[in-house]
C-alpha cells in the first residue's frame, strides 16, 4: 500500500485529496473559465473581464437550488394544501363531535342520578311504610322495575360512550325515557315560563296603550274646542263665501309654507283596527287643521290702536257725495302709523295702484288675501314672506284719499269681502 502511494503520488496528502481534486477537473471541464470584453464607447476604452469556473459553477449551483426550491414549493402548494385544509376539517369535526359528546355525557349523567334518587326514594318507601296497601306496593314495584331499567339503559349507553371511540348518540325513545323528549319538554316548560310573561307585558301595553289613546284624544277633544271658539266668530262669514268648516280644514292640512310648515300626512289604520284609533286619527287631523286655519287666515287688527272710521259696505263718496259700495276698512292714524301683517304670507304686491295710492298685498295661502292701501312708505318688498306682526309699512294718505288712514282690505279669490269679524276680537 505504501509503495503504491509513493510510486503514484508525491505525499500522503496527494493521495487523499485525490479524488476531489479529479471532481474538480470534471467541474473545470464541464464550466471552462471565460473572458468577455466590455468597450466604454464614449471614452473609448476596452476592459477585459474573466470568469473563473468556480464561480461559473457556483452560480450555476445556485440556479439548480433555486429550480428544485421552486418545484417543492409548488408540489407543497398544490398537493400538500388540500391534505391541511381536509386535516384541518377532519379536526373540526372531531372537536365538534367531542362537544356533542360531553354534551350527551353531562345530560345522561344528570338523568341517571335522577333515576338513583327516584329509585332509593321507592326502596325505601317499600321498606319502611308499615301500612302500605297490596295495590300501593305493587304499583311501587312496578315502578321501581321500570326505574330500574331505565337506569341500566343509561349505564349501557355511558359505558359505550367510554368504551366506544365511534359512538354516536342516537335518540330513541325506549320505555318512557327519551332524552330528546326531556330536553324538549324542559324547552316547552320554558316557553310556557316566557308566554305567561308575554301575555303579562301585552296586557300592560295594552292597558298603558288605552290610557294615552284616551288621554290624547281628550286632549285634542280640548284643544279642538278652544280653536274653534276662535274661528266661530268667523263662521258666518266664512260660510257667506261657500266655505265650510270641513273644507277648510282639508284644505288647511294640505297647505304648505316656508313658515307655517310643510303638509300634514293623516293616520291610517286598518279596517280591522280598534275604532278608538280611527278616532283618534280624526280628532288629531281636525285638530291640526284648525291649528292651522288659526295660523293662516288674516284674523286680526292690523294696527295697534284699532278705531275705525268707515266700514265695508255703501257709504257716500267723500270727493263726489254719490253712493258707493266701500270694499274694505278704514282705520284712523297718522302718517307714520306702523302697520302690521296679522298673519303668515307671501308679499304679491308692493307699489303703486290706481285709486289706492301706494299698496302692498299679502297672499296668505287657502285663496285669502289682504291689501293695504294709502301707505306713506313700504317696508318690504314683492316676493318677500312676512310673519304676523312684522312692520310691512306706514300710514299715509297716497292716492285718492282726503287724509291720513288705512284702507284695509280682506279678499277671498280675488274677490274683496266684509272684513270686520275678522278684525274685531
Amino acid at each position: 500500500m505504501i509503495n503504491f502511494i509513493t510510486r503514484h503520488f508525491t505525499s500522503l496528502w496527494a493521495f487523499i485529496t485525490s479524488p476531489f481534486r479529479a471532481v474538480w477537473r470534471g467541474i473545470v471541464r464541464i464550466f471552462p473559465p471565460r473572458e468577455f470584453t466590455v468597450m466604454d464607447t464614449p471614452r473609448g476604452n476596452v476592459y477585459t473581464f474573466q470568469q473563473s469556473s468556480f464561480w461559473r459553477f457556483t452560480r450555476f449551483c445556485g440556479k439548480i437550488g433555486l429550480i428544485i426550491w421552486a418545484s417543492w414549493s409548488t408540489y407543497v402548494f398544490v398537493y400538500h394544501r388540500p391534505l391541511l385544509q381536509k386535516r384541518t376539517q377532519q379536526l373540526e369535526e372531531t372537536r365538534a363531535t367531542h362537544e356533542r359528546h360531553m354534551t350527551d355525557l353531562q345530560t345522561y349523567l344528570a338523568k341517571y342520578n335522577e333515576l338513583a334518587r327516584n329509585l332509593n326514594v321507592i326502596d325505601d318507601k317499600i321498606l319502611n311504610t308499615k301500612d302500605l296497601g297490596e295495590s300501593e306496593k305493587e304499583k311501587l314495584m312496578n315502578t321501581r322495575i321500570k326505574t330500574w331499567g331505565e337506569l341500566d339503559f343509561l349505564r349501557t349507553r355511558i359505558t359505550e360512550m367510554f368504551k366506544n371511540e365511534d359512538f354516536n348518540p342516537e335518540y330513541t325513545k325506549m320505555s318512557e325515557l327519551s332524552i330528546e323528549y326531556e330536553l324538549t319538554r324542559a324547552e316547552n316548560e320554558e316557553l310556557k315560563k316566557r308566554n305567561i310573561q308575554l301575555m303579562e307585558s301585552m296586557a300592560t301595553v295594552a292597558s298603558a296603550d288605552t290610557q294615552i289613546v284616551d288621554m290624547v284624544t281628550s286632549m285634542t277633544t280640548q284643544n279642538t274646542d278652544d280653536l274653534r271658539a276662535n274661528i266661530k266668530k268667523i263662521k258666518s262669514t266664512v260660510n257667506s263665501l261657500g266655505l265650510s268648516e270641513n273644507a277648510l280644514v282639508t284644505r288647511a292640512n294640505k297647505f304648505s309654507s316656508p313658515i307655517v310648515g310643510s303638509a300634514f300626512s293623516p293616520l291610517e289604520f286598518d279596517k280591522e283596527m280598534d275604532e278608538k284609533y280611527k278616532k283618534l286619527a280624526n280628532g288629531l287631523e281636525l285638530w291640526h287643521g284648525l291649528r292651522r286655519l288659526n295660523d293662516v287666515l288674516p284674523i286680526g287688527a292690523p294696527v295697534e290702536k284699532v278705531r275705525i272710521t268707515s266700514n265695508y259696505g255703501k257709504r257716500k263718496d267723500p270727493f263726489t257725495g254719490e253712493l258707493k259700495r266701500h270694499k274694505g276698512i278704514d282705520f284712523a292714524g297718522k302718517i307714520g302709523t306702523e302697520l302690521f301683517a296679522v298673519a303668515p304670507g307671501r308679499v304679491v304686491s308692493a307699489g303703486d295702484r290706481i285709486g289706492y295710492g301706494t299698496t302692498v298685498e299679502i297672499d296668505h295661502g287657502l285663496g285669502f288675501t289682504t291689501l293695504y292701501a294709502h301707505l306713506s312708505q313700504i317696508m318690504v318688498s314683492r316676493g318677500d314672506w312676512v310673519r304676523p306682526g312684522t312692520v310691512i309699512g306706514l300710514g299715509g294718505s297716497s292716492g285718492r284719499s282726503t287724509g291720513p288712514h288705512l284702507h284695509y282690505e280682506i279678499r277671498y279669490k280675488g274677490a274683496p269681502f266684509d272684513p270686520t269679524k275678522f278684525v274685531k276680537e
